[in-house]
């Protein structure tokens, strides 16, 4: 398999992005919602994963200040297993870091096992709960925290691979 490469997100690339999208999150984000993200928010930042011109992945934050707000991560069904998901963390904390700012935030349902597992290795710590979060279900979110300058070394190294 060819080493991934990661860009900004664009429209054209909406497409695949929707369809990894509605196969990993039960209230999947709209067409639009992602247009309003590329297009009119000054404080988000969505990149994809391609292997050649395929859409493996696609992650999303938004910088504000000095910290960071993952807004989502999906890979692939294709691709899962593979450590897509950690190499798009990995490259949002290197873009986090390049934009200045030194904390990561995200909001994760308890059900949701498989991120847990991997915000957790990656160095996220639980802070809080956000109660009935999710409006599908009424799910709590589990509040996790990073500060990336304490982990600062191997980050460039790890997005290489």
């Amino acid at each position: 398999m060819k080493e991934p490469a990661f860009a900004p997100m664009e429209l054209r690339h909406l497409p695949q992005v929707l369809e990894i999208e509605k196969h990993s999150f039960p209230t999947p984000w709209s067409k639009r919602a992602f247009e309003g993200e590329i297009r009119h928010n000054r404080f988000a930042h969505y990149y994809v994963c391609l292997l050649e011109k395929k859409v493996a992945g696609y992650a999303g934050m938004w910088l504000i200040l000095d910290e960071a707000h993952i807004t989502n991560i999906a890979v692939a069904r294709e691709f899962r297993g593979l450590d897509f998901g950690k190499r798009m963390l990995l490259f949002l904390m290197q873009q986090t870091l390049l934009h200045g700012a030194d904390k990561m935030t995200l909001e994760v349902r308890p059900s949701n096992l498989t991120a847990r597992e991997l915000y957790k290795g990656m160095g996220f710590a639980e802070a809080g709960v956000r109660k009935g979060y999710y409006t599908d279900n009424n799910e709590d979110a589990i509040i996790m925290w990073k500060h990336l300058l304490m982990d600062i070394e191997g980050i460039d190294d790890e997005v290489k691979g």
